[in-house]
């Protein structure tokens, strides 16, 4: 397709798309709303030039953009206020030219990113916006160039200097509740999508969403508890900062869920519950939580220990006294899953997850099944088996605060 005739199907997709939004910009305008629409990402184009490679991304408004580097692996991070992505399925897949790889999504409410995955190091040596050939889009050009390690290390290490990632927000200081509180964790989101299936374009982070909101109802109808989620929609939230959510809500019990994938066919399946270990029970548990931990480098954001306000003794004390509950959740909940769901041949593990490691916090990782498998697969998006799934969880929660209910008043933070 010749490129003036390329230009101009993308200038018209803009505009259709802003009439749109501008129809229900109108509506909200009618029910006081005021926020401004986010800018459209309509198209992307890399061009490689030799030791050149630029990245063009078609918008439908001027944006701000700030762009910086990170190595292990070498990375382009783009911050962008917010913008809705209308690309193919397929973008950022393939290689071409320094760019091995990217992607995009909102990374914080507001925020967007797009992480570029290089094939080599480079460093930024231009970055510009200008109006298209029809006037009605901008398009946002950023320029790499080949570099030597030492130049983009330097490079890297100068973006580092102030450079942080989102951070959540407190949460709301509401009026003392001595229901337990329960804070559900829906894994990855935002640029980071987490495990796909197969070529198709549902994402891990979608499912357990949908999946947490579920069980967050479910647990909210007895009243009996006060439940939190670490992300309510699409978006990305740090390991740390997931961690931080659980204790600035004293949280009683912290659940995580996910579903992966796993290289080795339709043969791997089953549900899985991990809880937090220095050391892992399992070659394959260490390898998950391996890759669980690279979360925070997927969203282009630096991972660290997570500091904690005690001492080491009585941080000791209390993991060891916490791991016990953790454990004794677990066990419940694949207790009650073994009557509904398929378990993995080994479904209670245990391995050094970075987002289990609230040291006073019962917590457990939940892998409903592996995208992998289509037989997992197809239970994930059954609505009866997500029913059995959340009421057996459910069960499981009502028997971990037994005791506590029992005697509702009571002081202790755990169980």
């Amino acid at each position: 397709m010749p490129l003036s005739r390329f230009i101009r199907l993308v200038s018209a997709c803009l505009m259709a798309i802003a009439v749109a939004a501008g129809a229900g910009r109108a509506l909200a305008a009618g029910e006081g709303a005021k926020t401004p629409a986010p800018a459209i990402a309509a198209a992307v184009a890399v061009e490689a030039d030799g030791a050149k490679t630029r990245f063009r991304i078609t918008l439908s408004k001027a944006v701000m953009a700030q762009v910086s580097l990170m190595e292990r692996p070498d990375r382009v991070i783009v911050d962008l206020p917010e913008v809705a992505f209308h690309l193919p399925p397929e973008a950022g897949r393939q290689k071409q030219g320094l760019i091995a790889s990217y992607r995009y999504g909102l990374f914080a409410p507001g925020r967007s990113r797009v992480v570029m995955e290089l094939a080599q190091p480079a460093v930024v040596s231009g970055m510009t916006t200008a109006p298209d050939s029809t006037g009605a889009a901008t398009i946002l050009t950023i320029e790499l160039t080949r570099a030597e390690r030492e130049e983009f290390r330097q490079a890297a290490a100068e973006s580092a200097q102030g450079s942080k990632g989102p951070s959540a927000p407190p949460p709301v200081q509401e009026a003392k509740d001595s229901r337990p509180v329960i804070m559900i964790d829906p894994g990855h989101g935002g640029i980071d999508p987490g495990a796909a299936a197969g070529s198709s374009q549902l994402f891990e982070k979608d499912l357990v969403l949908s999946f947490a909101q579920r069980l967050k109802k479910k647990l909210e109808e007895s009243g009996r508890y006060k439940v939190l989620m670490t992300r309510e929609q699409d978006v990305f939230v740090s390991l740390g900062d997931r961690v931080r959510a659980a204790r600035s809500a004293q949280a009683d019990l912290f659940i995580s869920i996910h579903a992966d994938s796993i290289s080795g066919g339709q043969d791997v399946r089953g549900l899985t519950v991990y809880t937090g270990s220095e050391r892992a029970s399992d070659a394959d548990s260490a390898r998950l939580a391996d890759r669980e931990n690279k979360a925070d480098a997927v969203a282009g954001v630096e991972s660290g220990e997570m500091p904690d306000d005690v001492s080491d003794i009585l941080m000791e004390l209390t993991l060891r006294e916490t791991r016990g509950f953790s454990h004794s959740f677990a066990s419940r909940l694949v207790g009650e899953f073994d009557s509904v769901a398929r378990l993995n041949k080994n479904p209670h593990r245990q391995a050094r997850f970075q987002v289990l490691r609230a040291h006073d916090v019962p917590s457990v990782l939940v892998e409903l099944g592996y995208l992998s498998s289509q037989k997992d697969l197809d239970l994930l998006m059954s609505e009866e088996w997500r029913a059995k799934m959340v009421s057996a969880m459910a069960v499981a929660v009502d028997r971990f605060f037994a005791t506590r209910l029992a005697r509702r008043g009571a002081a202790a933070v755990l169980p």
